[in-house]
C-alpha cells in the first residue's frame, strides 16, 4: 500500500517507469505536504511542522527563527519536493543539512525530521536507511499516520510485502485520509487486483483536500484505466486532472501515455515535452525518446537519450543506486552488461518487483537467460497486471526455448494492455505470430 506523493519513481506499477510506479514516487506521500512521484502533494503536516509554506517562506522563517526545529524540517521537506520535480540531486544535500539543523535544535522526539530524514532516504533509493528513520518516527509517535506511510513505502521498496501492507492497515486505521486511501489502492494494485486498487483510488479522490492530492488520484486512475487497456478512460482522467492542475507534470505525462496508446501521437509529442519542460525527469525523457523512436524520428529520439545519459553520469558521480528506468534505458540503448550492474548494486537496497523485472531484462539483452528467468519471475510473484513485466518474462522464456509459456505470457501482455510500450508491443505481437506459425 504505498501511496504517493508526487507522481513520478518511482514509479508506480505502470511501465518500466512508474515503475510503477508507482515506484518512487510513492515514498513521500503524505509526509509534511509532499506528493507521489513530481508533483506537491498538500498532506497535511505532523504536528508542528510548517504545513504548506513555500519554500522561499521557509528559508525566510529559518533565517528570521533559526532555532525553530519545526521551520528547519519543514524546510528539507520543501528541499526534497524540489528535487524530485526538477530532477536536481544536488538539492538533496539541501534538504539534508536542513533536516540534520531540525535534528540539532531539538534531537529527542523530533518526528518531523524523522518523517523528513526518511523520505529523503527514499528519494535517494536508500531504503534501509528509510526504514531506520520509519521506525524512529513510529516509535516517537505511535499515532502518526504520515510516519506509518513512510515505513510502508520503505518496506514495500525492500520487498516486505506482508509488513508493507500491516503499516498502511495501520495508517488507515490511524487516518483514513487520501494519502492513506492512496496507499491502500497501491497494495491492490501490487497485487494485480486493479478493481479494488481503483475502488480504493476514488476514495482516495473523494477525500482529497487540496489540489496536489487529487491531481495524483487522477494520475493514477488514469494509469489504471491503461494497465486494463480502457485508453479512452485513461485519457478521460488525465484531461479531468489536467483542468484543475495544467502544469501537473505527472498529469501530462499520462494524457501523453494515453494519446500514444490511441494514435495520437502529435498530441502525445507536445504532451511529454511539457512534461518534461516542467520536470526533466528520466520516465518522461525514456518516453519520449522511444515514442519517437518508433515513429522513426531518430535525432529527435537521440536528443532525449543523450540528456537521459547526462543523468545517468550525474547519478554516477554521486553514488546513488540507479532507478528502473535508468537500467532499463542502458539494456535496451546503451551497454547490457553494465546494465547488469546497475540492477545487482541496486538490488542490494531495493529488492522492489520493478526492480528484479529490470534486472531480468538487463540480464536477458546480455544473453544470460538461465539466470533472467529467476528474476523475471520475482517480478511477477505477487501477481502483478504489468503488460511489460509479462513480455520481458516471455522473450526470456522464448529464449530458454518454452514457447508455450512465452505465448500465455504474450497473450497475457497484449490482453492486459494492447499499447503497453512503444517499441516492445509490435515486438511482442510479431513475436507471438512467429510463434504460433512455428508451434
Amino acid at each position: 500500500m504505498d501511496n504517493q506523493a508526487s507522481p513520478r519513481s518511482g514509479h508506480r506499477v505502470r511501465n518500466a517507469v512508474v515503475a510503477l510506479t508507482l515506484g518512487a514516487a510513492l515514498f513521500t506521500a503524505g509526509a509534511i505536504g509532499l506528493a507521489p512521484d513530481g508533483s506537491t502533494s498538500g498532506a497535511s503536516a505532523p504536528h508542528s511542522a510548517p504545513a504548506r509554506g513555500s519554500l522561499g517562506a521557509l528559508q525566510a522563517r529559518v533565517k528570521l527563527v533559526p532555532k525553530d526545529a519545526g521551520a528547519w524540517a519543514a524546510l528539507g521537506m520543501a528541499y526534497v519536493q524540489q528535487a524530485r520535480t526538477t530532477a536536481d540531486p544536488a538539492t538533496y544535500e539541501r534538504a539534508e543539512k536542513a533536516l540534520r539543523r531540525s535534528l540539532a535544535e531539538q534531537r529527542d522526539d523530533n518526528i518531523n525530521a524523522q518523517i523528513g530524514m526518511g523520505a529523503l532516504a527514499a528519494a535517494r533509493h536508500d531504503f534501509p536507511a528509510a526504514l531506520d528513520w520509519a521506525r524512529r518516527a513510529t516509535t516517537t509517535d505511535p499515532y502518526s499516520s504520515v510516519a506509518y506511510g513512510v515505513l510502508a513505502d520503505a518496506y514495500t521498496q525492500l520487498g516486505r510485502y506482508p509488513a508493507s501492507y500491516k503499516a498502511v492497515q495501520r495508517m488507515n486505521d490511524l487516518r483514513p485520509d487520501a494519502p492513506a486511501l492512496a496507499r491502500a489502492s497501491y497494495t491492490f494494485e501490487l497485487r494485480g487486483e486493479t478493481d479494488q486498487a481503483v475502488t480504493l483510488m476514488r476514495r482516495s479522490l473523494d477525500a482529497a483536500s487540496t489540489t496536489g492530492e487529487r491531481s495524483f488520484a487522477h494520475t493514477v486512475l488514469s494509469t489504471l484505466a491503461l494497465q486494463t487497456g480502457d485508453t479512452r478512460q485513461a485519457l478521460r482522467e488525465a484531461e479531468t486532472g489536467l483542468r484543475n492542475a495544467p502544469r501537473d507534470s505527472a498529469l501530462l505525462e499520462a494524457r501523453a501515455r494515453a494519446q500514444a496508446a490511441l494514435g495520437k501521437t502529435r498530441q502525445a509529442i507536445a504532451d511529454y515535452e511539457a512534461a518534461i519542460d516542467i520536470a526533466p525527469l528520466p520516465h518522461y525523457l525514456l518516453g519520449l525518446g522511444e515514442l519517437q523512436q518508433s515513429l522513426g524520428h531518430k535525432e529527435q529520439a537521440e536528443a532525449q537519450y543523450a540528456v537521459l545519459r547526462g543523468q545517468e553520469t550525474i547519478r554516477r558521480t554521486g553514488h546513488t543506486p540507479a532507478d528502473t528506468d535508468a537500467i532499463l534505458f542502458e539494456a535496451d540503448h546503451g551497454n547490457p552488461a553494465r546494465a547488469v550492474a546497475m540492477a545487482e548494486e541496486a538490488l542490494k537496497t531495493r529488492p522492489f518487483i520493478a526492480v528484479h523485472d529490470a534486472c531480468a531484462w538487463a540480464l536477458h539483452r546480455a544473453g544470460r537467460d538461465s539466470e533472467a528467468i529467476d528474476q523475471a519471475d520475482q517480478a511477477l510473484a505477487l501477481g502483478t497486471r504489468s503488460a511489460l513485466f509479462r513480455y520481458h518474462r516471455a522473450v526470456i522464456r522464448h529464449a530458454l526455448g518454452d514457447d508455450t509459456a512465452a505465448r500465455t505470457d504474450l497473450e497475457t501482455a497484449l490482453r492486459t494492455e494492447p499499447h503497453f510500450h512503444p517499441l516492445h508491443a509490435a515486438t511482442a505481437r510479431a513475436l507471438l505470430q512467429r510463434i504460433d506459425e512455428t508451434s
